[in-house]
């Protein structure tokens, strides 16, 4: 029995439909671009790019037990970490994701590195994931140095420390406490052998936090450990483990470098032209300095801070006309009332009595207020 026209018509309407229905399905998958799927990382340098402008990098240097780490979209979290090395030396990794370059490994479309000076602001967000069965720290590493460098190790590391758990201790040793972005931390300083560190400790653990990266450059430089002429080079976050670490993430991690800034030199930058005559009394293990801070700008500088790095085995005793923190390593000098301003042309002197042990060294460099003074 054949079937009747109206029954044809009926079924080539259907399947029209049909196709119509699928073509439209077809189109709208093809719109829709694929959830990314979370990428693990087991080798041991391994790294991914995340968001088109953060690398997460498994960064395993110091033990040979497996490490993994898986990225995700806003982040990544660590799902293997096996072994442990003693908490009184060097942690076994650094998981991290960082804006700009590592060891020649630069995220993409970063404009880091950039000239501290230039930079106006660095903001930044951080949300972190914590575990209780492991030794780790939660660190935000800032990475410094006198050239534009994207390889190998830089000058200065500033270290943010949100979290610690377990006995464990930042490199160097304390020297007293700083506010910075609002919040109290212990700052320590020291060096690794490879580079200097500044570690700022926060008291009890940060879980996220808004900030602007500048905030504890500008600290840094004031202390005397860099330059305003020196580089940003990168920003990191992520945890350094001593003992397991699986299921620690960074859930969220932001970093944006405005720059646009003046540099040292710069027309209306008048604290860029100072000088420093550093004249000191030496005897065996003993030592005094008299330090003259010269405006050779044309405008007054007020309130004053000049930052400078005693050299290893120097510590302050006393101090007369400025107020110093720290009593080694890393020092400023801040005035009193009766000197807070140095006029155009003009001069502010103040001195301190330290002790010192092997041969005497004067420090390498001086800041005012952030930014670095020739030394007569």
């Amino acid at each position: 029995m054949r079937p009747s026209p109206h029954r044809l018509r009926t079924a080539r309407a259907l399947f029209g439909a049909l196709l119509t229905a699928l073509a439209t399905v077809a189109a709208l998958l093809a719109a829709t671009a694929p959830a990314q799927a979370d990428t693990t990382i087991c080798e041991q340098f391994g790294s991914t790019v995340i968001q088109g402008r953060y690398v997460v990098q498994n960064n395993r240097w110091g033990t040979s037990a497996t490490q993994c780490v898986t990225a995700t979209d806003t982040g990544f979290r660590v799902t293997q970490a096996d072994g442990s090395v003693p908490t009184n030396g060097a942690p076994k990794s650094y998981p991290s994701v960082f804006n700009g370059c590592h060891y020649t490994n630069c995220s993409p479309g970063t404009n880091l590195p950039a000239q501290i000076s230039t930079i106006s602001s660095a903001p930044s967000s951080i949300s972190y994931g914590y575990v209780s069965n492991a030794v780790f720290n939660a660190s935000y590493d800032i990475w410094l140095d006198p050239t534009p460098r994207t390889d190998g190790v830089n000058r200065t590391e500033i270290m943010i420390w949100f979290n610690r758990v377990g006995p464990i201790q930042p490199i160097g040793s304390p020297v007293g406490t700083a506010s910075v972005g609002g919040r109290t931390w212990e700052v320590w300083t020291g060096s690794n052998g490879s580079n200097d560190v500044i570690s700022f400790v926060a008291p009890s653990a940060i879980g996220s936090w808004s900030f602007d990266v500048m905030d504890f450059v500008d600290q840094t430089v004031a202390r005397g450990m860099a330059q305003s002429n020196w580089y940003l080079t990168s920003v990191q976050a992520g945890f350094e483990p001593w003992q397991n670490g699986a299921g620690l993430a960074v859930n969220s991690f932001s970093s944006t470098v405005n720059t646009g800034g003046t540099g040292p030199g710069d027309p209306g930058d008048p604290a860029s032209a100072c000088q420093v005559t550093y004249a000191t009394n030496v005897w065996q293990g003993g030592f005094t300095a008299n330090v003259t801070v010269k405006n050779t700008g044309t405008s007054a500088v007020d309130n004053w801070k000049l930052g400078f790095t005693l050299p290893s085995g120097q510590r302050i005793t006393n101090s007369w006309n400025a107020t110093l923190s720290g009593s080694s390593g890393a020092v400023t000098a801040s005035p009193g009332a009766h000197n807070a301003r140095i006029a155009a042309g003009a001069s502010q002197s103040f001195g301190f009595q330290g002790t010192y042990s092997g041969s005497f060294a004067r420090p390498a460099g001086f800041t005012l207020n952030g930014t670095a003074c020739s030394v007569a």
